[in-house]
């Protein structure tokens, strides 16, 4: 898990561009969806997280939302 104030924007680019961040939740919710998602875009940048896949945000205590 990745917490996004914590990653500078080159490093999220680049996280992305390899496809090792697929996933985005909110830390205080403890709910996880799709990097598409209108919602997680609206998202605090201090509530975010990243996830490689949906398995590490299950094991983590997220549930998925919607």
């Amino acid at each position: 898990m990745w917490v996004h104030k914590q990653l500078t924007g080159e490093e999220l680019s680049q996280h992305l561009k390899n496809g090792t961040i697929t996933f985005a939740g909110n830390s205080r919710l403890k709910i996880y969806g799709l990097l598409t998602c209108t919602s997680g875009k609206r998202m605090k940048k201090e509530n975010r997280v990243f996830f490689k896949n949906e398995t590490e945000a299950i094991q983590l205590g997220f549930r998925p939302c919607g």
